[in-house]
């Protein structure tokens, strides 16, 4: 009798041939696409400024705009970072997880890493293959968004395939991300501020460290510690426009009303009480009919690129409330926006 072959993982459970051979293009220098729970990220060895630099130039990526540093662990992060009492608390907390703690850099971090600031972001994802991989190459891993610089963030490994093509050498399907919005960028110390809102809320940090979690205003966000131009900025993801479709992109508030031209795409939080105007309209994308943040962060960036496909004249996109993963939405569809 014929041996029965095993049916192929599933995306997201790690198979060790692939892993392996990711892991060694990795150490070879060159790039990957790697799944994480909150957007897809091109990864490089983060301790090869060759490597480093190829990111750079696939992704069109200004230097001074830094990277975050993944790591399979918090020991290995404090091989990168040095981590202050902050730091300990909120990784035993929210590590795995879409933390991203900015921290005091190691010397053996290149400079492309952290454009020569003398900090590095770095967390632990909560993907399995995510981790697998970084455990396999035996490096930490640089690892900003696998898209094109400033464009829609990739949450497929499609998506990936799409903007990147034959920059990467390979890219590991871990299926469609789980959060759906990028990590939370929080300095931490000397006092606890989220640069970026992200996939971990405010709220949940606050709690535990015990004390109050600020949010960096758009000024501070737009450029971290004044700078302006092309001075390094403090952590990624903090440009004005950033996350953004290539059709124009407006905002409106809940109490707006749509506009009456079917060729306009729409992107709704719930669809519900918006008015005639949105009703059977074709262009339209819907976040979370029940009103669910959550489901909304997951299915944001899949839903600006199907409008976008579209090609319409311009799309018009709701915000949503403010707290909890709202803060993380709303930043990204003011970005898309363009405006900070």
């Amino acid at each position: 009798m014929a041996d029965e072959q095993s049916p192929p993982p599933a995306p997201g459970n790690p198979d060790p041939a692939e892993v392996a051979a990711a892991a060694a293009h990795l150490r070879a220098g060159r790039l990957v696409g790697m799944p994480t729970e909150t957007v897809y990220g091109l990864a490089a060895n983060a301790l090869d400024p060759a490597a480093v630099l190829a990111v750079f130039t696939a992704k069109g990526r200004p230097r001074f705009d830094p990277l975050i540093v993944h790591v399979a662990d918090a020991e290995q992060a404090w091989t990168v970072a040095v981590p202050s009492p902050r730091a300990l608390r909120l990784a035993a907390a929210f590590w795995p997880g879409p933390l991203t703690l900015i921290l005091p850099r190691r010397a053996c971090v290149p400079d492309l890493v952290t454009s020569g600031l003398d900090t590095v972001a770095v967390r632990v994802p909560d993907h399995p293959l995510a981790l697998a991989l970084i455990r396999a190459a035996g490096v930490p891993l640089a690892a900003p968004s696998a898209n094109r610089f400033g464009r829609i963030s990739p949450t497929t490994a499609a998506h990936v395939r799409e903007q990147l093509g034959d920059a990467v050498a390979a890219i590991l399907d871990g299926g469609p991300c789980r959060i759906g919005v990028e990590s939370t960028v929080l300095r931490c110390d000397p006092i606890p501020i989220v640069l970026r809102p992200g996939g971990c809320t405010r709220e949940r940090i606050a709690a535990v460290l015990q004390e109050p979690v600020a949010l960096a205003d758009r000024e501070a966000r737009a450029g971290s510690l004044a700078l302006s131009g092309e001075a390094a900025r403090e952590a990624p993801g903090l440009l004005a426009s950033h996350y953004a479709p290539r059709a124009p992109l407006r905002l409106k508030s809940a109490a707006d009303p749509w506009p009456t031209d079917p060729a306009i795409a729409c992107l709704a939080f719930t669809g519900v009480g918006t008015g005639a105007g949105l009703a059977g309209r074709a262009r339209t994308e819907v976040l979370s009919p029940t009103g669910d943040l959550a489901e909304a962060a997951t299915g944001l960036f899949a839903a600006l690129r199907r409008l976008d496909a579209l090609q319409p004249p311009e799309i018009i996109a709701e915000t949503v409330p403010e707290g909890d993963l709202g803060e993380a939405i709303n930043d990204r569809l003011r970005r898309a926006a363009g405006l900070g």
